[in-house]
């Protein structure tokens, strides 16, 4: 069989690297940020006691990570869903006796690598954003840019030429020590550095060029995706390429944390429970880490006015890291401060509170400046909620009734369509009228919850949601893990 013609491509030569960095801003050219960086870790403040996570730093002394003892989980700050891709991939190093270290590519400072990711999720966030409050610049420049600006195999190149930039971040690593990447650079930064096995979790459900890194093991969460990749399909406009061999790709279902896996029957019977004794539904509604969603998540709450004040719901609102989204939620709708209670910035009060069952009434609303906190507690509420409202991106894959409400880009749409056709989320509600007329028929019967909990055990036994375990088992050589 032939090759991939991405396989085939002319490695650009080092002299070129900076200036692919100068293509995406104009970075002034120092040597110094080039030279070898020394590693060590630290524990990490909010994952490390729960899941074991240690964070890869620039650190002239100190421990580095080791082999034999744990697993690199390479991430990227680009929204939350990197992150919490990544933390379903630290979960289950955790599981498998193994040490999640944490390198974050974006939070090296001092490196051209660092820096060129960071300006690029100052992009992405600020197209979000402006996606969300201009129709014109959603129609005609957001939503087909995210479709196919970066599905060819030529936006993938231009970034296998930039993975030079990582290497001085990478290359104090052991070459043998298992790498799971949850964004394709730090895959294509680990292969470039040399670290031989090399696990690249392929995001969403909508197949991109962007995504692949050569000489890696790529894991996709569907079969449609799965299809999409093996063939390359479209990547090459309207030619057919040859497709990615069988052995460097793998479905293996939904990146899904253990901690939500290991009780999940006893969590979906207490939601099914509730339900039938008429207790009031417990809404989570989470805001994405470009804080994107501010005018569509503001309806639904000042719909929520109304339940809220007759007892029917409990509302968990994270806004993440965006304390002015909040802001603007109370300018718009004042009388919600009426019912809320605020956790803003005490990690330990919301482990207390989800420990708790997170019983309560009114509007539960938490704030975090750390990243981690701000993405984790999402994951912490999840077990105590009923439903969770969001936007279909990596929270799409995940156990738990869903409304998923308007998408942030065409790619995510897909993340929707899955969800639906697995039967665990509801189709995607593109505007409020839809989106408030799929909550008030929840509020009101039963049917959906209902159908919605049965899948979610369904897709359970089937091992749907078994994704992280598979692609950390991959990364540890384990090809013939027969599951949890």
């Amino acid at each position: 069989m032939k090759k991939m013609i991405y396989h085939n491509a002319v490695r650009v030569p080092w002299t070129n690297i900076l200036r692919e960095g100068r293509r995406r801003r104009s970075f002034k050219r120092d040597p110094s940020l080039l030279d070898p960086i020394s590693l060590g870790t630290e524990v990490n403040p909010v994952l490390g006691e729960a899941l074991g996570v240690s964070n890869v730093v620039q650190k002239d002394r100190g421990e580095a990570p080791e082999a034999a003892r744990g697993v690199v989980i390479g991430s990227i700050r680009m929204g939350y869903g990197h992150y919490r891709m990544a933390i379903a991939m630290a979960s289950a190093v955790k599981y498998f006796g193994k040490i999640p270290y944490w390198l974050d590519l974006s939070s090296f400072k001092n490196s051209e690598g660092g820096r060129m990711i960071r300006y690029l999720e100052g992009l992405y966030s600020l197209g979000s954003r402006l996606s969300q409050r201009s129709e014109v610049f959603n129609r005609f420049f957001y939503e087909p840019f995210s479709a196919h600006g970066f599905k060819k195999l030529s936006a993938n190149l231009k970034d296998q030429a930039s993975a030079a930039l990582y290497v001085p971040i990478l290359r104090g690593l052991p070459l043998d020590i298992p790498f799971v990447a949850t964004h394709a650079w730090p895959a294509q930064g680990a292969l470039e550095a040399g670290i031989r096995r090399v696990v690249n979790a392929v995001p969403d459900n909508w197949p991109l060029g962007l995504h692949l890194a050569e000489g890696a093991l790529h894991t996709v969460q569907s079969p449609s995706a799965y299809f999409g990749y093996r063939t390359l399909k479209g990547m090459g406009g309207k030619r057919v390429l040859n497709p990615m061999p069988k052995d460097e790709i793998f479905e293996v279902g939904h990146y899904v944390d253990h901690e939500l896996l290991v009780n999940l029957e006893s969590d979906t019977r207490k939601r099914l429970d509730r339900l039938l004794h008429r207790q009031p539904l417990r809404l989570l509604i989470s805001i994405g880490g470009a804080g994107a969603q501010e005018d569509f998540v503001s309806g639904i709450l000042a719909y929520l006015t109304g339940p809220l004040t007759r007892g029917d719901v409990v509302v968990f609102l994270n806004v993440g890291s965006h304390l002015k989204v909040w802001d603007e939620f109370i300018k718009k709708s004042p009388r919600l401060a009426d019912f809320s209670q605020l956790h803003f910035g005490d990690w330990d009060e919301v482990i207390r509170f989800t420990d708790g069952g997170g019983s309560g009434e009114g509007l539960h609303v938490f704030f975090n400046a750390d990243p981690f906190a701000a993405v984790y507690t999402t994951n912490r509420l999840m077990p105590v909620s009923d439903l969770l409202i969001t936007k279909p991106s990596e929270l799409s894959y995940y156990p738990i009734p869903k409304l998923l409400i308007k998408r942030v880009g065409h790619h995510e749409a897909y993340g929707a369509i899955r969800s639906a056709e697995l039967g665990d989320g509801t189709l995607e509600c593109e505007d409020l009228p839809h989106a408030l007329q799929m909550l008030e028929l929840i509020l009101v019967e039963e049917d959906l919850l209902t159908l919605m909990n049965r899948h979610i055990l369904e897709a359970r036994k089937a091992g749907i949601y078994d994704g992280a375990y598979r692609a950390v088992a991959l990364a540890l050589g384990k090809t013939d893990w027969a599951g949890v």
